[in-house]
């Protein structure tokens, strides 16, 4: 059976607490041996290394998630720094910035102003777009001077903000290393990640119906130049779609990827993994720490 890892997975959510030996035995029986849980917040990311430290096939990223940048502290660095000297943690992630959900998009955030004027309600609601987009840059910018200060590279979460994200990373390409996930932009865009000596991750979006696009900047990556990853709990692939996500459900994901690619799965696995080991070092030098 063809062995793949799961760059991507949030393990630590609570979707897993019933079955969660469970998820972890199915995804090793469907040939899936490495499994990175992704945090997305100081509390998860020490969540995501008890995990790494308790199951052998788990290792950690640690980080703050842009959505929630309005609730980080002023100051990421010391914990994530100490974080990173930890064998199982192999990279600083998901960091990035997210433009999908501005305050102002919310209904909460005019409704509960509709006594003030139309003008002012836009200014104020443009303030508080402004205030969360400087939030995220400063929380991303310090997550990025950890990355470069310890060598580690970085999981990068970006959503309606490619350009941006692109803009801020570029300063630190020459230190760190990025891995663009859940990769749903063209081929140019992929192009240009890889140009800055970054990569692309896929997930099941690769699978869907309506996921032609990503196929198609599937078919234009170089096989050395992305890793497969679920997402989990997010985006099931089919046929599963709809369905809680798990490491499992990378097996689906590789082959369609593999028919994509017009490659075998023996192919993919070798090209994958082999870019995973290396972006993520720490795979395969981490020792098993249960006990600890």
């Amino acid at each position: 059976m063809p062995i793949f890892y799961d760059t991507h997975a949030h393990l630590d959510y609570p979707d897993y607490a019933g079955d969660f030996a469970d998820v972890i035995a199915r995804a090793q029986a469907a040939g899936i041996s490495k499994m990175i849980s992704i945090g997305t917040s100081l509390d998860s990311s020490e969540r995501a290394i008890r995990l790494a430290e308790k199951f052998p096939a788990i290792y950690a990223a640690v980080g703050w998630h842009p959505s929630d940048a309005m609730k980080a502290p002023s100051d990421l660095r010391p914990a994530l720094r100490e974080m990173c000297q930890h064998p199982k943690v192999v990279a600083i992630g998901e960091i990035g910035l997210d433009y999908h959900r501005l305050p102002s998009q919310k209904p909460d955030s005019w409704s509960s102003r509709f006594s003030v004027s139309d003008d002012k309600l836009k200014l104020e609601l443009q303030q508080d777009d402004a205030r969360y987009k400087q939030k995220q840059a400063d929380i991303f910018q310090q997550q990025l001077e950890v990355a470069a200060e310890t060598g580690m590279n970085c999981v990068i979460h970006q959503r309606d903000a490619f350009d941006d994200t692109l803009a801020q990373f570029k300063p630190f390409a020459g230190k760190v290393r990025g891995v663009f996930h859940c990769f749903g932009e063209n081929a140019d865009r992929m192009r240009r990640v890889l140009d800055i000596g970054s990569l692309v991750s896929f997930t099941g979006i690769v699978t869907f119906k309506n996921g032609q696009n990503v196929r198609d900047t599937v078919a234009a990556t170089p096989l050395d130049k992305f890793m497969l990853e679920t997402d989990c709990p997010y985006l099931a692939p089919v046929p599963y779609r709809g369905k809680r996500c798990e490491p499992a459900y990378v097996k689906e994901i590789s082959e369609t990827v593999a028919q994509v690619k017009d490659c075998s799965l023996e192919e993919l696995s070798a090209a994958t993994c082999k870019t995973a080991r290396e972006f993520f070092p720490k795979l395969s030098q981490a020792r098993h720490l249960a006990g600890l």
